[in-house]
């Protein structure tokens, strides 16, 4: 497996290209600079064949239409994919082109490709589908969890109850789990725990 991080328009988001042996790749959260992110493909020599979501906000989806790929996302946050209201496009980041998933992914879910295999993990708080990908030694964890921080709870449809639930769910992973965030640096769980993070 290789990552190739790809921080991505005027919110600076990680969107991840992950690789296969084979070459083939998913991507993670194409939030925008299509170009950007397809030039990564084609200078690594990448086939891109699926895109997941790990939350419905328009900073992680702006590029899902144009990179002309299936789209993988919580069955809860289907809407936001196609609504400018619910995702915030409207108030933040202007027009997008709706998608309809390909694939509406539930906890406890794997997404596949060649030998790389991830478990969904439904994390709602910063959004109802926000969602984790465990695997291979790394969590992707979109925005419920980043470096010493975690996300916000000030959006429409967002919980910090539930936030709180989700990071208890995170804190029993492996503490050698290298943790993948939707912003901001990569860290660790053993980091996140014993900074507090993992507490709320």
């Amino acid at each position: 497996m290789k990552i190739y991080k790809v921080v991505v328009g005027s919110l600076a988001t990680n969107c991840y290209i992950v690789a296969s042996e084979k070459k083939r790749a998913f991507i993670i959260d194409p939030g925008d600079d299509t170009e950007k992110i397809k030039r990564v493909l084609s200078d690594n020599g990448l086939a891109g064949r699926f895109i997941v979501n790990t939350h419905g906000h328009i900073d992680h989806i702006k590029s899902d239409a144009q990179m002309d790929l299936p789209v993988y996302v919580h069955e809860k946050e289907k809407d936001m994919v196609a609504c400018p209201e619910k995702n915030i496009s409207a108030a933040i980041l202007g027009t997008f082109e709706p998608v309809t998933p390909a694939r509406l992914v539930e906890d406890g879910d794997n997404i596949e490709l060649d030998e790389l295999s991830f478990k969904v993990i439904h994390t709602p708080g910063h959004t109802m589908g926000g969602i984790c990908l465990l695997g291979n030694g790394v969590l992707f964890s979109g925005d419920t969890l980043f470096y010493s921080g975690v996300g916000r709870t000030d959006f429409p449809g967002a919980s910090h109850a539930e936030l709180l639930k989700s990071l208890k769910k995170l804190s029993v992973l492996s503490a050698d789990t290298v943790v993948y965030p939707g912003h901001g640096p990569q860290t660790t769980i053993r980091r996140e725990l014993k900074a507090g993070t993992l507490d709320g």
